[in-house]
């Protein structure tokens, strides 16, 4: 089949009632994160080592990439309007709930398979145990993100059950007292952590709410909530970065702070708003297209995206200390460096998930063989394989 005729093929694989802006969005919330993590992502090379270091350690002019490229915010609120609609037509709780763990997880054992391999070749390439730190550092970082939206997922009933709305503004009140205490009060720092849950389960609850036909006001939610953000950040001692940075002695996003999760209920708001446009923009083929490519690997992609970096700059180490990519990221030069490395990565990405889906589909394939010999679910029904599921070609919630 000839690619030119891929966007007229996916039209057709489309359901006519899929909410195409709810793919727009979680496709852009990727896409977000990818590029957001290669702009503030550097491996400096010296003395034989390679370091993480971040232009918005020594570039504050470059912290507003990071006001448009957090979009976690945006990915929970999709990730809690899919299972909400998803769990109201699934067959019961448990088969529906190890349908999307599997999905979560496959894509997780495949990239860990790789890296047991790349780990051992690059040892016995001579990387040092520092770089080999730094590099293990920056690929097994997005997985935290996995496990909580795996805890959010089986949490999804809760939610439904809740009145949404409700349950959303005392998870800010939740993360505010955390936040007091452990800010104004020099309470211990592991407090933090309960934030983890509580500051991403808000946009979480709202998409439940959104499923549900909640009223949700986006332009009320987009200005109150960003003046919220405005006023911890300039009067309450909150970072302006909405990522962390190195050498920084506090961070909103790790754990997540009040003003991340305020900023992440600003951005709720322009999402919604943005709901009518996405709409029109997904309704063109060759944008739909794009959308419903991202959709169907969000998760590769999200997993395989520091590889891509990690695989160009350790290849290119043998070339010397190359701008953008191996140098110090202290000026605006290197920002410029890195805009052009960027199709580079997205090359690499391309192929690693490319590689990564046929994996996946074997690991998929191999399961269906054994469910049909006999196994079945909790609920006494074979598992669907996930490659299977929800509008062939088009993209799945």
């Amino acid at each position: 089949m000839s690619v030119l005729s891929l966007p007229s093929r996916i039209e057709a694989a489309t359901p006519a009632g899929r909410d195409r802006a709810v793919d727009a969005l979680r496709a852009l919330a990727i896409l977000g994160v990818v590029l957001g993590h290669w702009l503030v992502t550097a491996f400096v090379a010296a003395d034989g080592e390679l370091r993480v270091a971040s232009p918005l350690s020594s570039q504050p002019l470059f912290i507003p990439v990071s006001w448009l490229l957090q979009t976690l915010a945006v990915f929970f609120l999709v990730g809690g309007y899919a299972a909400a609609r998803s769990l109201a037509s699934a067959p019961g709780y448990r088969f529906w709930l190890r349908a999307r763990l599997v999905r979560l997880v496959r894509p997780i054992l495949v990239l860990l398979g790789f890296w047991a391999v790349a780990a051992s070749t690059l040892d016995s390439l001579g990387l040092s145990d520092l770089s080999m730190h730094s590099l293990r550092s920056i690929v097994l970082s997005p997985l935290w993100f996995i496990a909580v939206y795996a805890v959010l997922t089986a949490l999804t009933p809760v939610v439904v059950a809740a009145r949404r709305y409700h349950l959303a503004l005392a998870l800010v009140g939740v993360v505010a007292m955390v936040d007091l205490v452990r800010f104004g009060l020099h309470g211990p720092g592991w407090l933090g952590w309960i934030n983890l849950l509580a500051g991403w389960l808000v946009p979480y609850c709202l998409g439940v709410a959104w499923a549900a036909g909640a009223r949700l006001r986006p332009a009320a939610l987009l200005i109150g909530a960003a003046a919220a953000t405005a006023v911890l950040v300039l009067w309450c001692g909150y970072p302006a970065s909405m990522v962390g940075v190195p050498g920084d002695g506090r961070s909103n996003l790790s754990p997540p702070a009040l003003a991340a999760v305020t900023f992440g209920l600003a951005q709720v708001g322009l999402a919604l708003l943005l709901r009518g446009p996405l709409t029109r923009l997904a309704r063109r083929p060759l944008a739909w297209t794009g959308v419903a490519l991202v959709n169907l690997s969000a998760m590769t992609i999200f997993l395989w995206h520091q590889t891509a970096l990690i695989a160009v700059t350790t290849f290119a180490l043998g070339y010397g200390r190359l701008p953008g990519l191996h140098t110090p990221p202290v000026d605006v030069s290197w920002v410029l460096h890195r805009l052009v490395w960027l199709p580079v990565f997205a090359l690499v990405l391309a192929g690693l998930v490319a590689l990564a889906y046929r994996f996946e589909r074997a690991t998929t394939t191999s399961g269906a063989r054994l469910r049909r010999r006999g196994e079945a679910d909790g609920d006494g029904r074979a598992v669907e394989p996930a490659a299977n599921r929800g509008g062939g070609t088009a993209a799945r919630t």
